[in-house]
This record gives C-alpha cells, sequence and structure tokens, in this order.
C-alpha cells in the first residue's frame, strides 16, 4: 500500500493560502532535473490550473520574477505550455478528442473496457499497483505513472484508450479533458504515430523500485511481440456514482449582471470586488458525459468557497437563462461552454499564440518566440 509520505506530499487543500504557498515554493531549477522521478521537486499546482483557479500565466509570471534567466526556467515553462497546447487543440477539433484524432489505433483488442487489474490495483508490478491505490486516495498520479498506466493499458493490454482514460480522468483532481485524452493518444499512438512503452527497468529507475521477473521485465525490443498478459485479460465497464451539492431554487435568483462558474473556472479573483451575481453551475448533462469521482466533486465545490457570494445551482444553462437574461450573463471560453448565451470573457494563456499544430515543438517555437 502507497506509504504515508507519499499520502501527505499528495494532499490537496482548497485554501488560497495554501495555493499561493505552492506556487512560492517552485525551485525551477530542480523541477527540471528531477520531475520525471517520483520524489521529483514537482509543484503540484495541476488541480488547481485544471479548475481555472489560477493560470498557466500566473505561474510563468512568478518564475520569471525569480530572475533565473531562460534556460534555468525554460523546462518549466515548456510543460506549463503543454496545457495550453492540449486546450488549443481541444479549442479546434472540439468532440474529434473523444476518438482517434489523427491515426487509428492498432491492434486493438477490446473496446469499451478497462483491465480489472488496473481498476483493482492488482497488475502485479508493485509501484503501479501502489500507485492506483493511492490515487483513489488523493485524487492525484504521477505524469510518469499516467504514461506507464496508458501504455499498459493500450499497447500491452490491446484496450482501446478511451474507456482507460475516462477512469483516469474520473478520478483526477487535475482532470482536464483536453490535457487527459490527448496524452493517453499520444501514448496509444493515435496523435502521433509513435507509440510509447516502458520497461521494469524504466519504472524502477524512476519509482525508486527494485521489482524482477514482471510482465514488463523485458528488453524493449521484446516488447513487438509480446502477448496480452492473463493479467490483464479480464476486464469490465468502469462506472462512477456522484451526488451533487445541495443546489440554490433557479427562481429566487436576481435577473442581473451575473458570472457564471463551472467546473472549469473556479477563478477567485475573476471580477474581485465587483458587483456581481455570481454562480457556480453544474449542468448534469456534462457530467452524464464526461463522468467525475465524488472526491473530485467535493474539490470543486470546496474550491468555490473562496469566491465571495457564490451560488450553487444544479442545472442546465438553458433553464438558468429562462430566469437571467443572456444580456447579463457573463462567462469565460471553454470548450464545455460552447451553448452558453452572454459575454464571453477570454482564458488567460501563456501567450497569444491560437489554433491547432500537428506536433507541440511547432506551437512551443511560436510561444517562446513571444515570451522569451
Amino acid at each position: 500500500m502507497p506509504c504515508d509520505n507519499n499520502s501527505k506530499k499528495y494532499s490537496f487543500p482548497a485554501s488560497l493560502d495554501f495555493i499561493e504557498s505552492r506556487i512560492q515554493a517552485i525551485d525551477p531549477i530542480k523541477y527540471a532535473s528531477t520531475r520525471n522521478f517520483e520524489n521529483g521537486a514537482l509543484t503540484l499546482l495541476g488541480p488547481y490550473i485544471s479548475r481555472g483557479v489560477i493560470s498557466t500565466k500566473r505561474i510563468m509570471n512568478h518564475v520569471f520574477s525569480l530572475e533565473l534567466g531562460w534556460n534555468a526556467t525554460e523546462k518549466l515553462i515548456q510543460e506549463l505550455a503543454w496545457r495550453d497546447y492540449w486546450q488549443q487543440v481541444w479549442i479546434v477539433k472540439k468532440n474529434q478528442i473523444e476518438s482517434d484524432i489523427n491515426f487509428d489505433q492498432k491492434p486493438v483488442l477490446y473496446n469499451d473496457a478497462v483491465p480489472s487489474a488496473i481498476i483493482n490495483g492488482s497488475t502485479g508490478i508493485e509501484l503501479v499497483d501502489n500507485a492506483i491505490h493511492l490515487f483513489y486516495e488523493s485524487g492525484y498520479l504521477h505524469n510518469h505513472m499516467r504514461m506507464y498506466i496508458a501504455a499498459i493499458c493500450t499497447n500491452i493490454g490491446k484496450y482501446h484508450w478511451r474507456q482507460p482514460a475516462k477512469w483516469m480522468y474520473a478520478n483526477l483532481l487535475d482532470g482536464d479533458l483536453a490535457s487527459n485524452h490527448l496524452s493517453w493518444q499520444w501514448v496509444a499512438g493515435t496523435f502521433s504515430n509513435r507509440k510509447y512503452v516502458a520497461n521494469q527497468e524504466n519504472i524502477n529507475k524512476y519509482f525508486n523500485g527494485s521489482q524482477r521477473n514482471t510482465f514488463l521485465d523485458l528488453p524493449y525490443e521484446a516488447f513487438a511481440n509480446l502477448k496480452v498478459p492473463a493479467i490483464l485479460l479480464e476486464n469490465e465497464s468502469y462506472m462512477m456514482e456522484m451526488e451533487y451539492p445541495a443546489s440554490v431554487n433557479i427562481e429566487s435568483l436576481e435577473n442581473k449582471k451575473t458570472l457564471i462558474y463551472n467546473y472549469y473556472n473556479l477563478d477567485p479573483c475573476w471580477h474581485k470586488d465587483e458587483d456581481f451575481q455570481r454562480i457556480l453551475l453544474i449542468e448534469p448533462s456534462v457530467f452524464n458525459r464526461h463522468p467525475i469521482s465524488q472526491k473530485c466533486m467535493d474539490f470543486a465545490v470546496s474550491l468555490s468557497e473562496n469566491i465571495e457570494g457564490i451560488q450553487i445551482v444544479v442545472g442546465e444553462f438553458s433553464s438558468l437563462n429562462q430566469h437571467i437574461e443572456e444580456q447579463y450573463i457573463t462567462f469565460k471560453e471553454h470548450p464545455l461552454n460552447r451553448h452558453y448565451k452572454g459575454q464571453e470573457e477570454d482564458r488567460e494563456w501563456l501567450s497569444s499564440v491560437e489554433g491547432y499544430y500537428p506536433g507541440f515543438f511547432k506551437f512551443w517555437n511560436k510561444v517562446k518566440k513571444e515570451i522569451k
């Protein structure tokens, strides 16, 4: 089972003071050299970025304020740019990110299922199993471990990426459809035409392990002819149950200037100290299509408590719009908000670079030119 140290490390309080302390603790130099290791100098800010409490630009500006120079900070800024990149792909490709976007995944033996050994954390690979148990407890997975799990499901188990990706998204406090689904596609070879695999030696190296004789304890050239391990054959459909928070009655809301917050926008500084009615809109249609765990919903609600005067509405935008005219409604742009009506405001990005780029580094080179 996961050790107490990691349980404490992967904790995500909702207070703004705590979030600010994590920003202040960023060490770009150590991050660059250790980020791939389980105990590396991670920022652990992903859940707050994904929920829109802070932006990638907010973090970049802090990093630049340290005056360490570009070479010392480039790796951290580049990782922030990956988040913006996946979002730009989502904006352009829309719902296409939910299916093979550039190449068909091949071979696929199992559609619409997840290996039971992944769900139960019983693959026999101790570091992976421990990480999955800790995942359910904390809502967090190290980025390298996400790649290991995705590779086991898709390239070792021959499962289509979609259902395992939904399982992971549902349990991630930093769940972001673009970052999650497109990263799974990158591993499975449907975004780029290369697949990602890692052997036991790689896992041991980055997660400080010594286990041998697992189904991944092979040289890389042996993976091409590897049969699906018996432990991965049993599978199931993953179901998620979640209760919605208490909701105010829509009819009790005033027809006045209103800010609409949601699962991807819980920014406590948005029009702060201005006179707005503030509503956290939780649309069942969104969560029926993209389920999340109770832990993730509770985390979002706790973050919303940083927004003074916030009222929670569980219902559809169309119902809300019957009581608040769109001339009074303001919201932030997001791919899941396309049906909103009213005044749309931009999100905060690292740069002004927009649009779809088939590869990250073409996008990054333009971003770097602007911000360096």
